[in-house]
């Protein structure tokens, strides 16, 4: 086990500039971590590392407003064979783009450099702000398409997030340029760090039912009977056997409450698989980034 001051590194989703990037940043600066970071390519290689890794924090994206539970992130906590590791912190960031170019006029933009995605992200703005006949150039990731404004002229632009802009040291002409304005991303820390309670927390469990009639409502019962507020529950295939289910459940408390504790102790006889996921302080509010 380590403390938030033991830690040597620090890993997340690539690409560079990414908002899980972004996420790490928050996440360093309030735990104050003075560490390396790392990119990797996979959620599964992210929650692989720090299983495998003393010393060492993940950040992994659980859940976007628009496209929903992001399973993978899941799946791979359940999974991992080290059931140390568990989500210790959570912050939600905004999903936000801006208009992105070396000049500082807005109104001389022609062109626009950027992927399909954030292209097709972007297009009230685009058809109602941006010249009738504009230049459009496609590019395969953020950077990529920001890299390629030094291959053409000032009247040329790009769309990217603050950190881009911080980057690559572009201006921002415009911000808030997407069409969803609520879009947003929760990020959790991952690792195998004991929180303490907070008297704001959540805690995330995973389990199997036995294959028994009513077994889930037993379960479910548990909670209610100990005065214990659900705030989430979803299932997904156990990837074990036809129509066996594993529920995710969040709710309200710190594993080391009393009533939370007993509770606990109660549903773990009745289940076939259980793992503690993690115990951790609300996100609350949007970040500020």
């Amino acid at each position: 086990m380590s403390n938030f001051e033991d830690i040597k590194n620090i890993v997340f989703l690539e690409p560079q500039c990414s908002f899980s990037e972004i996420a790490k940043d928050e996440f360093c600066e309030k735990y104050k971590l003075n560490c390396y970071s790392t990119p990797m390519k996979t959620i599964k290689q992210i929650v692989d590392y720090v299983a495998q890794t003393p010393d060492t924090l993940g950040v992994l994206p659980v859940e976007n407003t628009m496209d929903g539970t992001i399973r993978e992130s899941l799946d791979c906590l359940i999974t991992s064979k080290n059931p140390n590791i568990r989500i210790i912190a959570e912050l939600i960031i905004p999903i936000e783009y801006c208009l992105l170019s070396k000049t500082t006029e807005f109104y001389s933009i022609t062109g626009i450099i950027g992927t399909p995605r954030l292209i097709s992200k972007c297009q009230d703005f685009i058809n109602n702000e941006m010249p009738y006949q504009l230049n459009v150039i496609e590019k395969a990731t953020m950077l990529e398409a920001a890299y390629e404004l030094s291959n053409h002229n000032l009247t040329y632009s790009t769309i990217g997030n603050k950190k881009i802009a911080e980057t690559c040291m572009l201006n921002i002409l415009k911000e808030n340029i997407h069409d969803d304005k609520n879009n947003t991303t929760r990020y959790v820390l991952i690792g195998d760090i004991e929180t303490k309670p907070t008297g704001k927390d959540i805690t995330t469990i995973a389990f199997r039912t036995n294959h028994t009639p009513g077994a889930l409502l037993e379960i479910l019962k548990i909670f209610l009977e100990n005065g214990i507020n659900l705030s989430y529950i979803s299932s997904r295939p156990s990837k074990v056997e036809q129509n066996e289910y594993i529920f995710i459940v969040n709710f309200d408390g710190h594993l080391q409450g009393t009533n939370l504790l007993k509770a606990i102790n109660e549903i773990k006889p009745k289940t076939s698989f259980f793992r503690y996921l993690g115990s951790y302080k609300k996100a609350g509010s949007v970040c500020n980034v």
